[in-house]
């Protein structure tokens, strides 16, 4: 009995200590903990509303809205629903998050290298704009911005005018509008057709320098094709574009299009702010590469355009990548920051219908899935980039 007990211990112990079996256990642990959690916040959440007399769904989404919205990429009026309303604010928290994007790229890419340049004004300039933008709050950049954008500017009877097509006043900035006839089909063929080949060149050129070290004229070439074959495209049409220019109406403008003065500080406020955490990503990778690369390109004739160019950034890009993409998600969730200037985005939409109709959770739940779904669409394409520009060691 003795021997029989003392073996059910020692199998006891060593199925304790089995470290494979412990985490099992514990992760049981985490996910029925997880689980009353979340059916404790749905009971509750089950119970406030009924205590409250209301109900969860979306059907509210098919009411008219009944109110308008400054700017609009797709047809909206007062007259349309609650669901085309939260589409435009969604439409434009996308365009908002995609031009400042590429914006704060190339700013911070510029800054990035300015940082480590050996003039010293262009490098203290750099030090400098990074410490100040960087150290303030993004949204006091957004007032300051918007103070900067708009104060200055007339009314629209005063507006600042260009050629007659340009208006610029506290309305925004007026352009003209192209109005594209039937025949535009074909310039949008030419110009998707020109965009496959230069990507065909992109990689043709790739293969050829990595064969016989000649280099190729790629954005030069892809450029005369985003541009030539549009145009003759529309050439073979008869050019069946018209513009449709803006013109003072009352106290505001008609016709043409409105770049308002809410988007513009918005989008120099997130460009000119990201930009400083892309600079500082730059840097890092930049200063990653091994001196000796550079020697070596020196060594063989190169120039120190070229060797950054074709040397030390591709290099950094490994280490310049996965902060990157943290940054772009940044900038994209920042941009919800637009309703502190009445910036029409998801969030400043969503909360109108939320206050008109009082579906706190269904309007919170959205705005929680839009974002979630923007920052893995976002991931997974960094994820996708991070993979075809890393090293191959041959």
């Amino acid at each position: 009995m003795t021997i029989a007990s003392g073996t059910r211990n020692v199998a006891k112990v060593s199925i304790w200590n089995d470290p494979k079996l412990r985490a099992l256990f514990f992760q049981a642990v985490l996910v029925v903990v997880l689980v009353l959690v979340a059916y404790e916040i749905v009971h509750n959440t089950i119970l406030n509303l009924q205590r409250l007399n209301k109900d969860f769904g979306f059907a509210f989404l098919s009411r008219t809205a009944g109110f308008d919205i400054i700017q609009t990429l797709v047809p909206y009026t007062s007259a349309s629903n609650y669901g085309t309303a939260l589409y435009v604010g969604f439409l434009n928290t996308v365009l908002i998050a995609f031009l400042a994007i590429i914006a704060a790229t190339i700013v911070g890419f510029v800054v990035g290298i300015m940082r480590l340049s050996k003039n010293w004004l262009a490098s203290r300039i750099a030090t400098v704009y990074i410490e100040i933008f960087r150290n303030v709050p993004l949204l006091l950049w957004i007032f300051v911005f918007y103070s900067a954008v708009r104060q200055p500017l007339p009314d629209a009877h005063q507006a600042y005018s260009l050629f007659g097509w340009f208006f610029l006043s506290k309305k925004g900035l007026m352009m003209p509008k192209p109005m594209f006839g039937d025949g535009a089909w074909l310039g949008l063929v030419a110009l998707l057709a020109a965009i496959v080949g230069s990507i065909v060149i992109a990689r043709w050129a790739r293969a050829r320098q990595s064969a016989t070290g000649q280099p190729f004229p790629v954005v030069w070439t892809a450029l005369a094709l985003i541009v030539v074959l549009p145009l003759l495209g529309l050439a073979i049409e008869g050019f069946p574009v018209d513009w449709e220019y803006p013109a003072l109406a009352g106290f505001n403008f008609s016709g043409g299009v409105a770049v308002l003065p809410e988007f513009m500080a918005l989008f120099l406020a997130l460009s000119l702010y990201t930009a400083t955490y892309i600079a500082e990503a730059v840097r890092a990778g930049v200063l990653s590469v091994s001196h000796g690369q550079t020697e070596a390109a020196h060594a063989l004739g190169l120039r120190a355009g070229a060797t950054l160019r074709l040397v030390t950034v591709p290099q950094a890009m490994r280490v310049v990548i996965p902060p990157l993409a943290s940054t772009y998600l940044s900038l994209t969730k920042n941009s919800s920051l637009a309703v502190a200037i009445g910036y029409p985005d998801l969030v400043a939409a969503g909360g109108t219908v939320l206050n008109q109709t009082g579906k706190a959770i269904e309007i919170v739940s959205l705005w929680m899935f839009v974002y979630l779904s923007l920052s893995l669409f976002t991931s997974l394409l960094m994820n996708w980039f991070n993979a075809r520009m890393k090293l191959v060691e041959r």
